[in-house]
């Protein structure tokens, strides 16, 4: 079947499967305005990741995983915001996370001209949002309305895909939350940015599935490249690029799926994704630059929609890091 044919096929799967309708409680674009006298809170939101992305370019990685960590835990609630002995924080799989810096400053500029109104929640939705527009993304309007959770526990983060999860597993773990498999592919082409630590992907290198050899799937040049950067006995854990693009490994475009389609995927789950029909024609679909900016935006609204609070389901937290009555905290 010829490429044209392929892609043909991927726009009739992904306008099928991206709009069935979702429901989402009382998200609605603009929620807060008029509900902060005159203050526009998104642009208070964005002049703070305008500012700090000057800094640090990175920060757009950090925050969409920080986004993606958040709202398959228990759905888009800020649990992954909060502090504790037993908290989502201290779960391995996010030990690496960062940006809470930036979601708290956020809040803190919010909080200075709009007391109380403003969850955690939705500010890393906006967060994230304003940083993939200031990474040469599309920037997209996101629903608000969220309120934040009580409770933050490490043993709830079972339901985070690992880097070496099946394409059929990945499936089954977005369709818990209410994720097609189309939303699937578009959401891990986030991995457009950002960095992977060896420890993710070594096993590709050396031992894939027990073997005592790379996976074969493997680019001869990247396998090389990447076994320079991660030597087998390591004792420290390094890091890669996730686009092996290095001019525009921080931008937010999609090269990662001309990556994968050269077999110069990172991560297992990224490289596994051109051996699957379902998913190999979105991957297709998404080398159109149409495409990716419709569907990519479309993706991170879906996102963060999953199993929201609204009305008096939660809370607006006074500070991210704490509910405001710790009684009600379960960590």
């Amino acid at each position: 079947m010829s490429k044209p044919v392929l892609v043909g096929l991927a726009l009739g799967l992904i306008f099928m499967s991206s709009f069935t309708g979702q429901c989402y409680g009382q998200l609605e674009v603009g929620f807060y305005k008029g509900k902060c006298g005159g203050k526009d809170v998104e642009a208070i939101v964005g002049s703070v990741i305008a500012t700090k992305i000057k800094d640090d370019p990175t920060i757009v990685a950090a925050l969409l995983r920080l986004q993606f960590h958040d709202c398959f835990v228990r759905g888009c609630d800020a649990s992954i915001l909060l502090d504790g002995s037993n908290s989502e924080k201290t779960a391995p799989i996010n030990l690496h996370l960062r940006g809470f810096d930036i979601i708290d400053a956020a809040k803190a500029a919010v909080e200075a001209v709009c007391p109380g109104v403003v969850s955690c929640a939705d500010i890393i939705v906006m967060a994230t949002r304003d940083s993939v527009a200031k990474s040469k993304g599309v920037r997209y309007d996101v629903q608000t309305g969220r309120r934040d959770g009580f409770i933050s526990l490490a043993q709830n983060t079972v339901d985070i895909p690992t880097p070496n999860i099946s394409v059929s597993d990945s499936i089954k773990a977005f369709d818990k939350k209410g994720l097609g498999f189309v939303d699937m592919v578009y959401l891990l082409g986030a991995h457009t940015v950002g960095v992977a630590h060896c420890s993710t992907f070594i096993d590709r290198l050396y031992n894939f599935k027990n073997t005592g050899k790379p996976d074969p799937s493997m680019n001869d040049e990247l396998l090389t490249k990447l076994r320079s950067t991660c030597p087998q006995n390591a004792t420290v854990d390094n890091i890669a690029n996730l686009d092996q693009n290095p001019r525009t490994s921080i931008i937010v475009d999609n090269s990662y799926y001309y990556q994968i389609l050269k077999h110069r995927g990172v991560l297992q789950i990224d490289q596994e994704l051109v051996y699957d029909l379902r998913t190999v024609l979105v991957v297709l679909g998404a080398t159109l630059e149409l495409d990716f900016n419709i569907r990519f935006p479309h993706a991170m609204v879906n996102l963060g929609k999953v199993q929201v609070l609204t009305g008096t389901e939660g809370e607006i937290r006074k500070s991210c890091p704490a509910v405001n009555n710790p009684t009600a905290m379960a960590i």
